[in-house]
């Protein structure tokens, strides 16, 4: 995990959104990561936490990966 990466190593996945429990990112997201540009990335990062405390709160399936 780097500094500006989001990942804090929980990689589970809400069935219904697709996001990562974790860090909130799509799988597509997570490997697109260090090629996405600057102004994407803060983009994504305003995102996340709003996805991760949306998985928290659905009673969604979460597969592990």
């Amino acid at each position: 995990m780097k500094k500006d990466d989001p990942c804090i190593g929980v990689c589970r996945w809400d069935g219904r959104s697709g996001w990562c429990v974790g860090c909130g990112r799509t799988v597509p997201e997570i490997k697109a990561w260090r090629k996405l540009s600057p102004y994407r990335r803060s983009a994504l990062l305003r995102e996340l936490p709003r996805r991760v405390e949306q998985c928290r709160l659905s009673p969604a399936k979460q597969t592990p990966h």
